[in-house]
């Protein structure tokens, strides 16, 4: 896929150390659009405990990741494993200002909506580092409100478990519905921000998938039609 983005490089790259220090988040916050909604440090913190509330410390948690968390997670696991999981599926669905767009030219970016099944890759994180690492990744996932934590069931080739995952919230403002794969190709080709371009997210989730032999029809769509752009 041709990035047609003429838009400036790659500025910021998420860490592991980044997000642990909060320096990822404080120059986020000197970022964000007008009227763009965003958790305080005290809140994404309850948000975490909020999800944790029933599960047992001395327990593992595992992480499932379907987009930029496959290629990029930015945390510490101990295991990772190619797993399915039914009732959602991968889909550009969330409109994006900042990050790999900008106000006035939003870009996409992927979350999980309603429907289907989605093949992605479930993270092992130990008891231990259970709350310091998936802090890192609320930081990340969590720290504005289009994202809804959820656990899901995950299938593995030898087990099934649960793991927690972030699905779209489609009552917020940035939730775009089911935009046909021509309206997505077009905002995925012309969109960028201080992370970069949607046309290279979106390659890095197609070349990581086929890495782990996963082939995403819907993401394919999309390639097909922003050849045409």
């Amino acid at each position: 896929m041709t990035d047609k983005a003429s838009m400036p490089p790659e500025q910021v790259v998420i860490t592991h150390a980044g997000l642990a220090d909060g320096s990822l988040l404080a120059d986020i916050r000197t970022r964000l659009p007008p009227g763009m909604v965003v958790r305080s440090d005290a809140e994404i913190a309850a948000s975490l405990q909020q999800t944790l509330a029933a599960h047992d410390p001395a327990a593992d948690v595992w992480v499932f990741g379907y987009g930029s968390l496959m290629w990029n997670p930015a945390f510490a696991y101990a295991e990772r494993r190619v797993g399915v999981i039914r009732g959602w599926h991968r889909r550009f669905c969330l409109w994006l200002e900042m990050g790999r767009g900008s106000p006035t030219n939003p870009g996409l970016m992927l979350a999980l909506d309603r429907g289907g099944t989605c093949r992605g890759v479930a993270f092992r994180i130990p008891a231990r580092e259970v709350r310091s690492e998936l802090l890192i990744i609320w930081r990340r996932e969590m720290f504005g409100t289009a994202y809804l934590a959820r656990w899901v069931n995950v299938h593995t080739a030898h087990a099934s478990f649960q793991a927690i995952t972030f699905v779209v919230n489609r009552s917020h403002a940035r939730y775009a519905g089911r935009l046909s794969d021509a309206e997505a190709a077009i905002r995925i080709a012309s969109a960028a921000g201080t992370l970069g371009t949607c046309a290279s997210y979106l390659q890095n989730t197609l070349d990581h998938l086929a890495s782990l032999g996963i082939r995403d029809a819907g993401l394919q769509r999309i390639v097909a039609e922003a050849a045409k752009v």
